[in-house]
């Protein structure tokens, strides 16, 4: 996974071969910030004034910067997968919820 964590932020990094630049997209904010550079370090650089304006502007506005998330999402998969899911968890003697849950976050965490 292309994550780079800056004072505590977490960034989605990706290559544009389009420019031939690194792009961090800062998330789990309230609002846009991303950043470009050539290299790691200019990455990290560039990312550290990104995240400072973005703070700053979340300040003066009075914005809490992080999003909040309530633990609710809807899922939509198709009725085969829907299915083996639920035999899944069944045979793990969780609820759908419970299984699906884990699974998420082992894929989170494996990354």
């Amino acid at each position: 996974m292309n994550i780079m964590t800056i004072n505590g932020y977490q960034a989605v990094i990706a290559f544009d071969p389009g420019i031939q630049m690194f792009r961090g997209e800062f998330v789990g904010l309230n609002g846009g910030a991303d950043f470009y550079a050539k290299d790691v370090d200019g990455l990290r650089r560039e990312g550290e004034i990104s995240l400072r304006l973005f703070l700053e502007a979340c300040e003066q506005r009075g914005v809490e910067p992080r999003k909040h998330f309530s633990g609710k999402f809807s899922l939509r998969v198709d009725p085969a997968t829907h299915e083996a899911a639920a035999i899944a968890a069944a045979a793990h003697g969780q609820s759908l919820n419970q299984w699906a849950t884990e699974a998420i976050r082992q894929a989170a965490l494996a990354g």
